[in-house]
Protein backbone atom coordinates (compact mmCIF):
# COMPACT_ATOMS: atom_id res chain seq x y z
CA UNK A 1 0.00 0.00 0.00
CA UNK A 2 0.78 3.58 -0.67
CA UNK A 3 -0.33 7.04 0.32
CA UNK A 4 -0.88 10.43 -1.53
CA UNK A 5 2.34 11.26 -2.98
CA UNK A 6 3.37 14.40 -5.06
CA UNK A 7 3.88 13.74 -9.05
CA UNK A 8 5.58 15.65 -11.36
CA UNK A 9 5.96 12.99 -14.06
CA UNK A 10 7.05 15.38 -17.37
CA UNK A 11 8.89 18.57 -18.33
CA UNK A 12 6.87 21.07 -17.33
CA UNK A 13 4.31 19.86 -15.09
CA UNK A 14 3.18 21.57 -12.18
CA UNK A 15 3.97 18.81 -9.19
CA UNK A 16 0.34 17.64 -7.56
CA UNK A 17 -0.71 15.30 -5.08
CA UNK A 18 -1.39 12.00 -6.45
CA UNK A 19 -4.27 9.98 -4.25
CA UNK A 20 -3.73 6.67 -2.35
CA UNK A 21 -4.20 3.25 -3.28
CA UNK A 22 -3.57 -0.24 -3.65
CA UNK A 23 0.74 -0.92 -5.22
CA UNK A 24 -0.60 -3.82 -7.42
CA UNK A 25 2.49 -6.03 -9.33
CA UNK A 26 5.52 -4.82 -11.16
CA UNK A 27 4.34 -5.09 -14.36
CA UNK A 28 0.09 -5.77 -14.45
CA UNK A 29 -0.42 -3.20 -11.60
CA UNK A 30 -3.74 -3.83 -10.13
CA UNK A 31 -4.98 -5.64 -13.33
CA UNK A 32 -5.34 -9.25 -12.22
CA UNK A 33 -6.79 -8.58 -8.70
CA UNK A 34 -9.37 -6.24 -10.64
CA UNK A 35 -10.22 -8.80 -13.50
CA UNK A 36 -10.73 -11.19 -10.46
CA UNK A 37 -13.17 -9.73 -8.77
CA UNK A 38 -15.07 -6.52 -10.87
CA UNK A 39 -17.24 -5.91 -7.85
CA UNK A 40 -15.36 -6.56 -4.90
CA UNK A 41 -12.27 -5.39 -5.97
CA UNK A 42 -13.79 -1.60 -6.52
CA UNK A 43 -16.06 -1.86 -3.16
CA UNK A 44 -12.87 -3.24 -1.30
CA UNK A 45 -10.75 -0.19 -2.64
CA UNK A 46 -13.52 2.47 -1.91
CA UNK A 47 -13.36 1.18 1.68
CA UNK A 48 -9.86 1.14 2.13
CA UNK A 49 -8.73 4.51 0.10
CA UNK A 50 -11.57 7.36 0.12
CA UNK A 51 -12.90 8.81 -2.06
CA UNK A 52 -10.06 8.91 -4.83
CA UNK A 53 -8.43 5.45 -5.27
CA UNK A 54 -4.86 5.98 -7.55
CA UNK A 55 -4.78 2.37 -9.61
CA UNK A 56 -2.76 1.61 -12.72
CA UNK A 57 -4.11 -1.12 -15.34
CA UNK A 58 -0.69 -2.06 -16.91
CA UNK A 59 0.91 1.22 -18.00
CA UNK A 60 -2.36 2.58 -17.71
CA UNK A 61 -3.29 5.18 -14.67
CA UNK A 62 -6.61 4.87 -13.50
CA UNK A 63 -8.53 6.78 -10.95
CA UNK A 64 -11.65 5.32 -8.92
CA UNK A 65 -13.98 8.10 -7.77
CA UNK A 66 -16.50 7.16 -4.86
CA UNK A 67 -18.00 10.46 -3.79
CA UNK A 68 -21.01 12.53 -5.32
CA UNK A 69 -19.27 15.43 -5.59
CA UNK A 70 -16.96 14.06 -7.76
CA UNK A 71 -19.44 12.62 -10.14
CA UNK A 72 -21.13 15.48 -10.62
CA UNK A 73 -17.77 17.45 -11.37
CA UNK A 74 -17.14 14.56 -14.12
CA UNK A 75 -20.31 14.12 -15.38
CA UNK A 76 -21.23 17.66 -15.03
CA UNK A 77 -19.57 20.90 -13.75
CA UNK A 78 -16.41 19.63 -16.28
CA UNK A 79 -17.91 17.41 -18.70
CA UNK A 80 -16.75 18.70 -21.49
CA UNK A 81 -12.97 18.12 -20.36
CA UNK A 82 -13.55 14.19 -20.17
CA UNK A 83 -14.67 12.02 -22.94
CA UNK A 84 -15.66 8.01 -22.73
CA UNK A 85 -13.18 5.84 -21.50
CA UNK A 86 -10.22 4.34 -23.89
CA UNK A 87 -12.07 0.96 -22.89
CA UNK A 88 -15.03 2.15 -23.53
CA UNK A 89 -14.70 3.23 -26.94
CA UNK A 90 -12.43 0.47 -28.09
CA UNK A 91 -14.62 -2.06 -26.78
CA UNK A 92 -18.24 -0.22 -27.86
CA UNK A 93 -16.78 0.86 -31.44
CA UNK A 94 -19.31 -1.84 -32.92
CA UNK A 95 -21.87 0.54 -32.09
CA UNK A 96 -20.64 3.44 -34.11
CA UNK A 97 -21.29 7.17 -33.46
CA UNK A 98 -24.87 6.62 -31.66
CA UNK A 99 -25.77 8.33 -28.37
CA UNK A 100 -24.08 5.81 -26.14
CA UNK A 101 -20.37 6.30 -28.06
CA UNK A 102 -20.14 9.80 -30.11
CA UNK A 103 -18.60 12.75 -28.57
CA UNK A 104 -18.34 16.11 -28.80
CA UNK A 105 -20.03 18.12 -31.30
CA UNK A 106 -21.34 15.03 -33.24
CA UNK A 107 -22.99 13.90 -30.64
CA UNK A 108 -24.64 17.46 -29.45
CA UNK A 109 -26.30 17.66 -32.51
CA UNK A 110 -27.72 13.82 -32.57
CA UNK A 111 -29.17 14.44 -29.26
CA UNK A 112 -30.71 17.27 -30.66
CA UNK A 113 -32.15 15.60 -33.46
CA UNK A 114 -33.15 12.43 -31.42
CA UNK A 115 -34.38 13.90 -28.41
CA UNK A 116 -38.28 14.13 -29.85
CA UNK A 117 -37.95 10.88 -30.51
CA UNK A 118 -37.85 10.22 -26.98
CA UNK A 119 -40.07 12.69 -25.56
CA UNK A 120 -42.05 11.74 -22.59
CA UNK A 121 -45.59 11.71 -24.34
CA UNK A 122 -44.37 9.72 -27.30
CA UNK A 123 -43.04 7.18 -25.11
CA UNK A 124 -46.07 7.22 -23.43
CA UNK A 125 -48.14 5.81 -25.87
CA UNK A 126 -45.64 2.82 -25.84
CA UNK A 127 -47.09 2.01 -22.59
CA UNK A 128 -50.05 -0.34 -24.47
CA UNK A 129 -47.52 -2.40 -26.48
CA UNK A 130 -45.39 -2.93 -22.88
CA UNK A 131 -48.58 -4.65 -21.21
CA UNK A 132 -49.57 -6.32 -24.39
CA UNK A 133 -46.23 -8.15 -24.87
CA UNK A 134 -46.30 -9.17 -20.60
CA UNK A 135 -49.72 -10.08 -21.04
CA UNK A 136 -48.78 -12.65 -23.95
CA UNK A 137 -45.62 -13.82 -22.20
CA UNK A 138 -47.17 -14.81 -18.87
CA UNK A 139 -50.17 -16.67 -20.70
CA UNK A 140 -47.94 -18.94 -22.15
CA UNK A 141 -46.23 -19.88 -18.10
CA UNK A 142 -48.30 -22.45 -15.97
CA UNK A 143 -48.20 -23.23 -12.23
CA UNK A 144 -44.78 -24.76 -10.81
CA UNK A 145 -42.91 -24.46 -13.56
CA UNK A 146 -39.66 -24.01 -13.29
CA UNK A 147 -38.18 -21.17 -15.92
CA UNK A 148 -34.94 -19.13 -16.49
CA UNK A 149 -36.85 -15.74 -15.84
CA UNK A 150 -33.90 -13.72 -16.98
CA UNK A 151 -34.33 -15.57 -20.73
CA UNK A 152 -37.79 -14.85 -20.00
CA UNK A 153 -37.21 -10.98 -19.22
CA UNK A 154 -34.41 -10.60 -22.25
CA UNK A 155 -36.80 -11.95 -24.61
CA UNK A 156 -39.65 -10.10 -23.26
CA UNK A 157 -38.03 -6.76 -23.19
CA UNK A 158 -36.52 -7.53 -26.32
CA UNK A 159 -39.87 -7.78 -28.45
CA UNK A 160 -40.57 -4.72 -26.78
CA UNK A 161 -37.97 -2.89 -28.36
CA UNK A 162 -38.39 -4.23 -31.42
CA UNK A 163 -41.89 -3.32 -32.53
CA UNK A 164 -41.45 0.04 -30.60
CA UNK A 165 -38.22 0.87 -32.45
CA UNK A 166 -40.05 -0.32 -36.19
CA UNK A 167 -43.23 -0.38 -35.33
CA UNK A 168 -44.34 -4.11 -35.77
CA UNK A 169 -42.83 -7.57 -34.21
CA UNK A 170 -40.14 -9.39 -36.04
CA UNK A 171 -41.02 -13.01 -37.35
CA UNK A 172 -39.90 -15.78 -35.06
CA UNK A 173 -36.80 -16.46 -37.23
CA UNK A 174 -35.70 -12.81 -37.64
CA UNK A 175 -36.41 -12.96 -33.64
CA UNK A 176 -34.53 -15.64 -33.29
CA UNK A 177 -31.60 -14.02 -35.05
CA UNK A 178 -31.34 -10.90 -33.22
CA UNK A 179 -31.35 -12.34 -29.87
CA UNK A 180 -28.72 -14.74 -30.41
CA UNK A 181 -26.24 -12.30 -32.10
CA UNK A 182 -27.15 -9.99 -29.05
CA UNK A 183 -26.62 -13.01 -26.90
CA UNK A 184 -23.28 -13.16 -28.28
CA UNK A 185 -22.05 -9.80 -28.33
CA UNK A 186 -22.82 -9.26 -24.54
CA UNK A 187 -20.54 -12.33 -24.11
CA UNK A 188 -18.15 -10.79 -25.26
CA UNK A 189 -18.19 -8.59 -22.26
CA UNK A 190 -18.53 -11.56 -19.66
CA UNK A 191 -14.67 -12.41 -19.23
CA UNK A 192 -12.08 -10.88 -17.30
CA UNK A 193 -11.52 -7.69 -19.40
CA UNK A 194 -15.20 -6.59 -19.24
CA UNK A 195 -15.98 -3.79 -20.94
CA UNK A 196 -12.94 -1.76 -19.80
CA UNK A 197 -10.38 -4.13 -21.33
CA UNK A 198 -11.30 -5.88 -24.18
CA UNK A 199 -8.49 -7.80 -26.88
CA UNK A 200 -9.15 -5.25 -30.18
CA UNK A 201 -12.24 -6.57 -32.11
CA UNK A 202 -9.63 -6.54 -35.16
CA UNK A 203 -7.38 -9.07 -33.71
CA UNK A 204 -9.13 -11.99 -35.04
CA UNK A 205 -9.71 -14.78 -31.81
CA UNK A 206 -12.42 -16.96 -31.96
CA UNK A 207 -14.52 -14.59 -29.55
CA UNK A 208 -13.86 -11.97 -31.58
CA UNK A 209 -15.17 -14.01 -34.99
CA UNK A 210 -18.08 -14.84 -33.20
CA UNK A 211 -18.54 -11.07 -32.28
CA UNK A 212 -18.25 -9.79 -35.61
CA UNK A 213 -20.60 -12.37 -37.51
CA UNK A 214 -23.16 -10.95 -34.80
CA UNK A 215 -22.68 -7.59 -35.96
CA UNK A 216 -23.16 -8.25 -39.15
CA UNK A 217 -26.37 -10.26 -38.92
CA UNK A 218 -27.83 -7.43 -36.52
CA UNK A 219 -26.71 -4.73 -39.69
CA UNK A 220 -28.25 -6.81 -42.38
CA UNK A 221 -31.51 -6.84 -40.48
CA UNK A 222 -31.57 -3.23 -39.53
CA UNK A 223 -30.22 -1.71 -42.78
CA UNK A 224 -32.74 -3.97 -44.53
CA UNK A 225 -35.78 -2.38 -42.46
CA UNK A 226 -33.93 1.44 -42.52
CA UNK A 227 -33.96 0.48 -46.17
CA UNK A 228 -37.55 -0.69 -46.82
CA UNK A 229 -38.98 2.67 -44.28
CA UNK A 230 -37.94 5.24 -46.62
CA UNK A 231 -38.77 3.42 -49.74
CA UNK A 232 -42.34 3.02 -48.49
CA UNK A 233 -42.28 6.59 -46.79
CA UNK A 234 -44.60 5.20 -43.95
CA UNK A 235 -44.47 6.89 -40.64
CA UNK A 236 -45.58 3.71 -38.36
CA UNK A 237 -45.53 5.83 -35.14
CA UNK A 238 -42.43 4.32 -33.98
CA UNK A 239 -38.96 5.40 -33.18
CA UNK A 240 -37.87 4.53 -36.49
CA UNK A 241 -39.96 6.94 -37.93
CA UNK A 242 -39.56 10.03 -35.88
CA UNK A 243 -35.74 9.23 -36.51
CA UNK A 244 -36.44 9.48 -40.49
CA UNK A 245 -38.38 12.55 -40.03
CA UNK A 246 -35.89 15.07 -37.84
CA UNK A 247 -34.25 17.67 -39.26
CA UNK A 248 -31.30 19.67 -37.79
CA UNK A 249 -32.45 23.11 -37.29
CA UNK A 250 -29.19 24.81 -38.68
CA UNK A 251 -28.75 22.68 -42.01
CA UNK A 252 -31.94 21.40 -42.50
CA UNK A 253 -30.65 17.75 -42.66
CA UNK A 254 -31.74 14.55 -41.77
CA UNK A 255 -29.59 11.79 -40.47
CA UNK A 256 -27.85 9.18 -43.08
CA UNK A 257 -28.69 5.77 -42.99
CA UNK A 258 -25.35 5.31 -41.21
CA UNK A 259 -26.51 7.58 -38.65
CA UNK A 260 -29.61 5.75 -38.27
CA UNK A 261 -28.46 2.23 -37.83
CA UNK A 262 -25.93 3.31 -35.06
CA UNK A 263 -28.58 5.01 -33.44
CA UNK A 264 -31.02 1.49 -33.65
CA UNK A 265 -27.99 -0.56 -32.70
CA UNK A 266 -27.13 1.13 -29.74
CA UNK A 267 -31.28 1.41 -29.07
CA UNK A 268 -31.52 -2.52 -29.64
CA UNK A 269 -28.29 -3.64 -27.20
CA UNK A 270 -29.04 -0.90 -24.31
CA UNK A 271 -33.06 -0.76 -24.38
CA UNK A 272 -33.53 -4.71 -23.52
CA UNK A 273 -30.37 -5.50 -21.96
CA UNK A 274 -30.95 -2.93 -19.02
CA UNK A 275 -34.67 -3.64 -18.32
CA UNK A 276 -34.11 -7.07 -18.62
CA UNK A 277 -31.78 -7.07 -16.35
CA UNK A 278 -33.57 -4.45 -13.85
CA UNK A 279 -36.86 -6.93 -13.97
CA UNK A 280 -34.54 -10.36 -13.40
CA UNK A 281 -32.72 -8.74 -10.23
CA UNK A 282 -36.18 -7.52 -9.19
CA UNK A 283 -37.88 -11.04 -9.21
CA UNK A 284 -34.73 -12.17 -7.40
CA UNK A 285 -35.21 -9.56 -4.36
CA UNK A 286 -38.94 -10.28 -4.09
CA UNK A 287 -38.79 -13.72 -3.81
CA UNK A 288 -36.18 -13.47 -0.61
CA UNK A 289 -38.24 -10.63 1.13
CA UNK A 290 -42.15 -12.12 1.21
CA UNK A 291 -42.98 -8.53 3.04
CA UNK A 292 -42.09 -6.31 -0.05
CA UNK A 293 -44.09 -8.92 -1.92
CA UNK A 294 -47.03 -8.74 -0.05
CA UNK A 295 -47.28 -5.26 0.21
CA UNK A 296 -46.73 -4.91 -3.29
CA UNK A 297 -49.90 -6.84 -4.21
CA UNK A 298 -51.38 -4.90 -1.43
CA UNK A 299 -50.93 -2.05 -3.82
CA UNK A 300 -51.73 -3.53 -6.96
CA UNK A 301 -55.27 -5.02 -5.54
CA UNK A 302 -56.03 -1.13 -4.60
CA UNK A 303 -54.79 0.28 -8.10
CA UNK A 304 -55.79 -2.17 -10.42
CA UNK A 305 -58.14 -4.35 -9.26
CA UNK A 306 -57.29 -7.31 -11.44
CA UNK A 307 -57.00 -5.59 -14.40
CA UNK A 308 -53.99 -4.66 -16.69
CA UNK A 309 -52.10 -1.63 -15.95
CA UNK A 310 -52.08 1.13 -18.02
CA UNK A 311 -50.00 4.25 -18.18
CA UNK A 312 -52.40 6.90 -16.50
CA UNK A 313 -52.17 4.20 -13.20
CA UNK A 314 -47.91 5.51 -12.75
CA UNK A 315 -48.67 7.95 -10.54
CA UNK A 316 -50.42 5.60 -8.20
CA UNK A 317 -48.24 2.82 -8.26
CA UNK A 318 -46.04 4.39 -6.30
CA UNK A 319 -44.77 1.40 -4.19
CA UNK A 320 -44.33 -0.60 -7.27
CA UNK A 321 -41.81 2.33 -8.64
CA UNK A 322 -40.22 2.22 -5.16
CA UNK A 323 -39.40 -1.64 -5.44
CA UNK A 324 -37.69 -0.87 -9.00
CA UNK A 325 -35.96 1.66 -7.87
CA UNK A 326 -34.73 0.16 -4.54
CA UNK A 327 -34.16 -3.08 -7.37
CA UNK A 328 -32.13 -0.47 -9.27
CA UNK A 329 -29.86 1.04 -6.51
CA UNK A 330 -28.75 -2.96 -5.01
CA UNK A 331 -28.35 -3.95 -8.74
CA UNK A 332 -27.91 -1.01 -11.28
CA UNK A 333 -28.11 -2.19 -14.85
CA UNK A 334 -25.20 -0.27 -15.61
CA UNK A 335 -23.06 -1.10 -12.73
CA UNK A 336 -20.09 1.82 -13.50
CA UNK A 337 -18.85 3.79 -16.93
CA UNK A 338 -15.60 5.29 -17.59
CA UNK A 339 -14.33 8.83 -18.57
CA UNK A 340 -11.02 10.12 -19.58
CA UNK A 341 -9.80 13.53 -18.63
CA UNK A 342 -8.61 15.49 -21.62
CA UNK A 343 -6.46 17.89 -19.85
CA UNK A 344 -4.95 18.25 -16.45
CA UNK A 345 -7.31 18.98 -13.39
CA UNK A 346 -7.91 18.08 -9.97
CA UNK A 347 -10.47 16.33 -8.53
CA UNK A 348 -11.19 16.10 -4.71
CA UNK A 349 -7.73 18.10 -4.10
CA UNK A 350 -5.78 15.47 -5.80
CA UNK A 351 -3.82 15.91 -8.89
CA UNK A 352 -5.40 14.45 -12.33
CA UNK A 353 -3.10 14.46 -15.48
CA UNK A 354 -4.09 14.47 -18.99
CA UNK A 355 -5.01 11.11 -20.14
CA UNK A 356 -5.89 9.61 -16.90
CA UNK A 357 -8.70 6.63 -17.02
CA UNK A 358 -11.37 7.44 -14.70
CA UNK A 359 -13.70 4.87 -13.24
CA UNK A 360 -17.37 5.46 -11.30
CA UNK A 361 -19.05 2.44 -9.91
CA UNK A 362 -22.81 2.78 -9.51
CA UNK A 363 -22.44 -0.45 -7.58
CA UNK A 364 -19.67 0.99 -5.04
CA UNK A 365 -21.85 4.73 -5.03
CA UNK A 366 -25.55 2.81 -4.51
CA UNK A 367 -23.99 0.63 -1.06
CA UNK A 368 -22.07 3.14 0.57
CA UNK A 369 -22.86 3.50 4.49
CA UNK A 370 -22.78 7.09 4.07
CA UNK A 371 -25.86 7.92 1.94
CA UNK A 372 -28.02 4.63 2.92
CA UNK A 373 -29.27 3.09 6.19
CA UNK A 374 -28.31 -0.71 5.94
CA UNK A 375 -27.06 -0.40 2.55
CA UNK A 376 -27.23 -3.94 1.98
CA UNK A 377 -30.89 -4.14 2.40
CA UNK A 378 -33.32 -4.16 -0.01
CA UNK A 379 -35.68 -1.53 1.57
CA UNK A 380 -38.24 0.22 -1.13
CA UNK A 381 -39.45 2.27 1.68
CA UNK A 382 -36.60 4.22 1.98
CA UNK A 383 -37.63 5.74 -1.29
CA UNK A 384 -41.07 7.41 0.42
CA UNK A 385 -40.11 7.35 4.15
CA UNK A 386 -38.08 10.24 4.32
CA UNK A 387 -34.77 8.75 4.90
CA UNK A 388 -33.21 9.79 1.71
CA UNK A 389 -34.44 12.85 1.49
CA UNK A 390 -31.68 15.21 1.06
CA UNK A 391 -29.31 12.40 -0.59
CA UNK A 392 -26.48 13.73 -2.91
CA UNK A 393 -27.69 14.08 -6.22
CA UNK A 394 -24.81 11.46 -7.74
CA UNK A 395 -25.42 9.00 -4.36
CA UNK A 396 -27.95 7.44 -6.69
CA UNK A 397 -27.25 8.25 -11.02
CA UNK A 398 -28.59 4.46 -12.31
CA UNK A 399 -29.12 6.17 -15.79
CA UNK A 400 -25.88 8.16 -15.14
CA UNK A 401 -25.65 12.02 -15.63
CA UNK A 402 -25.36 15.79 -16.94
CA UNK A 403 -26.27 16.55 -20.60
CA UNK A 404 -25.34 12.47 -21.18
CA UNK A 405 -27.93 11.08 -18.76
CA UNK A 406 -29.50 8.08 -20.96
CA UNK A 407 -31.89 9.50 -23.22
CA UNK A 408 -34.24 6.16 -22.56
CA UNK A 409 -34.75 6.50 -18.50
CA UNK A 410 -38.21 7.49 -18.94
CA UNK A 411 -38.82 4.56 -21.33
CA UNK A 412 -37.03 2.09 -18.92
CA UNK A 413 -38.35 3.36 -16.23
CA UNK A 414 -41.78 2.95 -17.83
CA UNK A 415 -41.77 -0.34 -18.98
CA UNK A 416 -40.05 -1.49 -15.71
CA UNK A 417 -43.01 -0.74 -13.72
CA UNK A 418 -45.50 -1.70 -16.15
CA UNK A 419 -44.33 -5.13 -16.98
CA UNK A 420 -43.56 -5.82 -12.62
CA UNK A 421 -47.15 -4.84 -12.38
CA UNK A 422 -48.63 -6.92 -15.28
CA UNK A 423 -46.77 -9.91 -14.40
CA UNK A 424 -46.56 -9.91 -10.62
CA UNK A 425 -50.83 -9.36 -10.15
CA UNK A 426 -50.91 -13.37 -12.08
CA UNK A 427 -47.82 -15.10 -10.43
CA UNK A 428 -45.40 -15.27 -7.77
CA UNK A 429 -41.84 -16.09 -8.73
CA UNK A 430 -39.84 -18.26 -6.05
CA UNK A 431 -36.02 -19.22 -6.33
CA UNK A 432 -35.93 -22.66 -7.77
CA UNK A 433 -34.21 -25.09 -4.66
CA UNK A 434 -30.32 -25.01 -5.03
CA UNK A 435 -30.16 -22.19 -7.28
CA UNK A 436 -27.35 -20.18 -6.35
CA UNK A 437 -27.14 -16.81 -8.13
CA UNK A 438 -24.45 -14.45 -8.58
CA UNK A 439 -24.08 -10.42 -10.58
CA UNK A 440 -21.76 -10.71 -13.45
CA UNK A 441 -20.54 -7.59 -14.63
CA UNK A 442 -20.45 -7.14 -18.26
CA UNK A 443 -22.02 -4.22 -20.57
CA UNK A 444 -24.91 -4.43 -18.23
CA UNK A 445 -24.76 -6.76 -14.58
CA UNK A 446 -26.14 -9.86 -15.67
CA UNK A 447 -27.76 -12.89 -13.25
CA UNK A 448 -24.68 -15.35 -13.81
CA UNK A 449 -25.57 -18.13 -15.64
CA UNK A 450 -29.21 -17.08 -16.00
CA UNK A 451 -31.69 -16.79 -12.78
CA UNK A 452 -33.97 -20.20 -12.50
CA UNK A 453 -37.33 -19.49 -11.17
CA UNK A 454 -40.33 -21.57 -9.88
CA UNK A 455 -43.66 -20.25 -10.58
CA UNK A 456 -46.64 -20.06 -8.75
CA UNK A 457 -49.82 -18.97 -10.44
CA UNK A 458 -52.27 -16.70 -8.58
Amino acid sequence: MFEAKRNSDRPGDLPGILPPGPRGRSLTGNLLDYTRDHLGFLTRCAGEYGDVVRLRFVNVPVYLLNHPDHVEYVLVRNNRNFIKSRGERISLGFLGNGLLTSEGSFWRRQRRLAQPAFHRERIAAYGEVMVECGERMVAGWRDDEVRDVHDDMGRLTLEIVARTLFGVPLGPAEFEEVGDALATISQRFTGRGGVFFQVPEKVPTPGNLRFRRAVRRLDTLIYGIIHDRRASGEDAGDLLSMLLAVRDEETGEGMTDRQLRDEAMTVFLAGHETTANALSWTWRLLAGHPEVESRLQEELREVLAGRPPTVEDLPRLRYTDMVVKESMRLYPPAWAFGREALADCEIGGYHVPAGTQLIMSQWVMHRDPRYYEEPGKFRPERWGDGSTEGLPKYAYFPFGGGPRLCIGQSFAKMEAVLLLATIAQQFRLHSAPGERISPQPSITLRPKNGMRMVLEKR
